[in-house]
C-alpha cells in the first residue's frame, strides 16, 4: 500500500480523548502515531463514532477538530482540520467546568428569584 501522508508520523504512546455530540459524549483512546497533520488512534471495542469530532491530546497540548480518514474495528486514522485555529477551541476540561458553572449559576439565579418573590 502506498503511503499518501504529507508528513512522516512518529510512533508514540499518548492518551487521547474524542469528544462529540456537542461534547456531551467522550471516548478515550491511545494515540499510536502522530504528526502535526494527523494521527493513528486505537480504542476499545467497535464504538460508533461520527466522521468529525474534537480530538484532545493533553500531553501535546493539542485540541482540534479531527476527521476520520479510515477505520478498522479497533483503530482509526485521523487528519486534523484547522490546526492553525486550534486556539479557538476550548479544551474539554474547560468546557466541562463551564457547563457546571452555568448550571450552578442558573440554580443560584432561580433561588434569588424565589427569595425576592417571598418578600
Amino acid at each position: 500500500m502506498k503511503d499518501r501522508r504529507q508528513l512522516y508520523r512518529n510512533r508514540v504512546y499518548y492518551g487521547g480523548v474524542l469528544a462529540f455530540n456537542a461534547r456531551n459524549s467522550t471516548m478515550t483512546c491511545v494515540v499510536r502515531n502522530f504528526s502535526r497533520l494527523g494521527a493513528k488512534i486505537a480504542f476499545d471495542g467497535s464504538a460508533i463514532l461520527p466522521d468529525e469530532f474534537d480530538f484532545v491530546v493533553a500531553r501535546k497540548s493539542l485540541t482540534c477538530v479531527a476527521r476520520m480518514v479510515w477505520r478498522s474495528r479497533n483503530e482509526a486514522g485521523l487528519t486534523f482540520l484547522d490546526t492553525n485555529d486550534a486556539n479557538d477551541i476550548v479544551p474539554l476540561d474547560w468546557a466541562r467546568k463551564l457547563r457546571t458553572s452555568e448550571r450552578t449559576n442558573r440554580r443560584l439565579e432561580s433561588r434569588i428569584e424565589q427569595l425576592r418573590s417571598e418578600y
